[in-house]
């Protein structure tokens, strides 16, 4: 079958917009599928016709283009991110492990409970499901094992995907709302934050990106961009009330939250390690993750995404963690801070140093 390119150019315009249309209806039942995960459905478009290969009839794998670049700014090359995203190494992301900080007084339970609610309710928008026992707890070489759900309940790239875009379209909310609450409290006592708004607007930033990398991959239906809507407007109100009440509470809830997310992406590691997730073995990072995490060549593959993230995730676990362990308006943030002694083991924009249940306030103090 030839491609439908070279036909439509030697046709008249309109003639040529009607062959299109046909050929592309024909096409929609192989190269669009409309895929639906409980009341959440999102729209992928993994295959396509190049131009540039006019004597095909095999479908070509690309990522849609959802973000496509300004048309009417000449004059701008590129705009590079605000934040550069430190340079992580292998044993690094491989060494990151699943952890949970132990509850300590009333403020603590108060966090952990709201997060299991969260993850309840989040459970159940995207079908996510897995056994309790698929990930093994901190100190066991092997730390992930295989999922035993099959048919509906299994987990698989679609249901996959749904879960990550919802999930980081809620974890973008709280790093935002407290730099802004922080940002309008120093405005208003007309003193210094001591550098806590630039890692909370920081945090913000990489997890859109994350959202950004996996919109790159799949496209959600409009009844997931209502589901997106609804939750974002409740969790953020909420927060932000929240945060003015209680911000040491605030922060012990998102390194919980965080907990839980280094869970998630390490069980979906571990399907592809297990050859549950065929389509993504070969799958590659999309062009804005290779950039924006400085991806090495041969190191591109949708695993290496997901270390990557999961990386981020427990940074984002132990600032957190740790943050809820400070005086909330008179600590400096430790980790933008410099230290007398470079040499001894301290909190860092890095995962160097990196405590998954965070640093203590007498261990950087």
């Amino acid at each position: 079958m030839y491609s439908t390119r070279p036909i439509a150019a030697s046709l008249q315009p309109r003639a040529a917009t009607k062959l299109l249309h046909g050929a592309h209806a024909g096409l929609n039942g192989s190269n669009t599928v409309c895929l639906k995960a409980c009341s959440a459905s999102i729209l992928l478009r993994p295959a396509q016709v190049s131009p540039h290969r006019p004597f095909t009839s095999t479908t070509q794998q690309r990522i849609k283009e959802v973000f496509p670049p300004p048309t009417d700014a000449p004059s701008i090359k590129v705009t590079p991110p605000a934040w550069h995203h430190p340079i992580y190494s292998y044993e690094q992301m491989n060494s990151i492990q699943v952890a949970h900080r132990e509850t300590r007084n009333w403020a603590d339970r108060v966090a952990l409970l709201m997060v299991r609610l969260l993850r309840w309710g989040m459970d159940t928008a995207t079908g996510y499901t897995h056994d309790k026992g698929s990930i093994k707890p901190k100190g066991d070489n092997n730390q992930a094992s295989l999922s035993q759900n099959k048919g509906w309940f299994a987990m698989n790239e679609r249901k996959w995907l749904v879960r990550f875009l919802f999930l980081e379209s809620v974890a973008g909310v709280p790093g935002m709302v407290a730099a802004s609450v922080r940002h309008l409290h120093s405005l208003r006592r007309l003193k210094r934050d001591n550098g806590w708004i630039e890692t909370l607007l920081e945090e913000a930033y990489n997890e859109r990106m994350h959202l950004l990398t996996f919109m790159k991959m799949a496209e959600p239906g409009r009844f997931m961009k209502f589901m997106i809507l609804g939750a974002q407007g409740v969790f953020y109100n909420g927060f932000f009330l929240s945060y003015l009440i209680s911000p040491r509470i605030c922060h012990r809830f998102v390194g919980h939250l965080e907990e839980e997310a280094v869970l998630t992406y390490t069980r979906a590691i571990a399907d592809i390690d297990a050859g549950k997730l065929p389509k993504w073995n070969n799958l590659e990072a999309p062009e804005i993750a290779v950039r924006y995490w400085n991806m090495p060549e041969g190191h591109r593959t949708m695993r290496d995404l997901l270390l990557y993230i999961r990386a981020d995730e427990a940074k984002h676990r132990e600032v957190n963690h740790t943050l809820g362990n400070l005086e909330q308006n008179a600590d400096p943030n430790p980790f933008v801070s410099e230290y007398e002694d470079p040499h001894k083991p301290h909190p860092s924009k890095s995962i160097d140093n990196i405590k998954s249940t965070g640093w203590e306030r007498q261990e950087v103090m």
